[in-house]
């Protein structure tokens, strides 16, 4: 696997950087070398919040991104941000609940996720952020999505545990619409 880097945005609280972090022990436990680095304004929640994440099969030598080759962007000020910066070839994720501004990127695959409906369907709608994650790892395939869920597993212990069954599946669910595109442009 050559380096792979996708970066995550929306306003905080909408669990982009929750999402990153499970997709860097995801990677972690399957060997591989990984950078998370988080950015964040001063408010708790409302602010603007992101993360990008850097996968390798070798050393990382620098957690700094500039032109990623993936987003997923849960608003449109992300979108419109970010958008432009994704390389050629790259992945764009678009949260269809808040946005379906095109992003005029032609030379990427973009795929629009109505990730609040598709959470509040697999049981709760606050997992929006697991099937934005599903959506790019089913697009990707940079991890394996049983190590995905097994880290959402991890990050949801004690009293927290009863949310495991539905974070895990909102991130299948958007795991089959990723992988859906996939197959649609291989037939």
């Amino acid at each position: 696997m050559q380096m792979t880097d996708v970066l995550m945005a929306g306003f905080g609280g909408q669990g982009m950087l929750l999402a990153g972090k499970v997709l860097a022990h995801a990677a972690m436990a399957e060997g591989k070398e990984v950078s998370w680095l988080p950015s964040y304004g001063p408010e708790m929640r409302g602010g603007t919040a992101n993360v990008t994440v850097c996968i390798s099969a070798r050393p990382i030598a620098s957690p700094l991104i500039t032109a990623p080759q993936g987003l997923l962007a849960m608003n449109l000020p992300s979108l419109d941000k970010f958008a432009p910066r994704v390389k050629p070839g790259g992945v764009i994720v678009i949260n269809a609940s808040l946005t379906e501004k095109d992003p005029e990127r032609p030379d990427c695959t973009v795929l629009f996720v109505d990730s609040r409906g598709v959470a509040e369907a697999a049981g709760t709608a606050r997992a929006a952020n697991f099937v934005m994650l599903g959506a790019y790892v089913g697009l990707t395939g940079c991890v394996e999505a049983s190590t995905v869920a097994q880290e959402i597993a991890n990050e949801f212990t004690g009293p927290k545990a009863k949310h495991v069954p539905a974070n895990v599946a909102a991130f299948e669910a958007g795991l089959a619409e990723g992988r859906r595109v996939v197959a649609g442009a291989e037939a």
